[in-house]
């Protein structure tokens, strides 16, 4: 790897051990065996790093959505079944000791105080729900309409942050896929209705 990957790599190991705030650009050099000269040639700055590692961490994360196998989503798109299989395997990701969605709290509390990392990761939590469409409801990513993106998958990005907050609070008393599921099915019975 190059300084630029090792960078990358190393950001990503200080947010996911100290958060945004507490990560130094110091602290980043020091896990990634560069330079401080490095983050600013490649980067720009300490924060742009930390976006794009942020980034980098949730497309992670993008297997686990599917279900990288043992919990594969199985059910038809646009499905009440589909949007359970789908929330059940994202809400997994959140179970995990140590989940790195604590990170997105972070980000919500210090936005204003970090405009350039605010301003990368609402471009990322575009295309976060541009990903999320076919996902949820088929296709392919590549397909999806602008407007979609700005109505469809905002309401995924905006379920997704209200999931992360409720679990990054209190887990215990969180909601699981069944209960969003559920509610759902109440809204759309709702909507039919009339």
């Amino acid at each position: 790897m190059g300084h630029r990957e090792d960078l990358l790599e190393g950001a990503k190991r200080c947010l996911l051990d100290k958060g945004f705030a507490r990560t130094t650009a110091r602290d980043i050099v020091k896990e990634s065996g560069t330079n401080l000269a490095s983050i600013g040639y490649h980067y720009g700055s300490k924060d742009a790093l930390l976006a794009q590692a942020y980034v980098s961490l949730v497309e992670g994360m993008s297997d686990a959505f599917d279900g990288d196998g043992s919990a594969g989503i199985t059910a038809e798109p646009g499905s009440f079944e589909r949007f359970e299989q789908v929330w059940s395997n994202i809400i997994g990701t959140m179970r995990e000791p140590g989940s790195m969605w604590r990170l997105s709290m972070e980000i919500v509390v210090m936005g204003d105080r970090l405009p350039e990392l605010r301003d990368h990761l609402a471009a990322a939590q575009r295309e976060a729900g541009r990903g999320m469409i076919p996902l949820l409801m088929g296709g392919r990513e590549e397909d999806v309409p602008e407007e979609a993106v700005d109505t469809l998958g905002m309401f995924y990005v905006t379920l997704m942050t209200g999931l992360i907050a409720q679990w990054t609070f209190d887990p215990k008393t969180a909601p699981g896929a069944e209960q969003l599921t559920e509610g759902l099915r109440q809204v759309f019975e709702a909507v039919t209705r009339k």
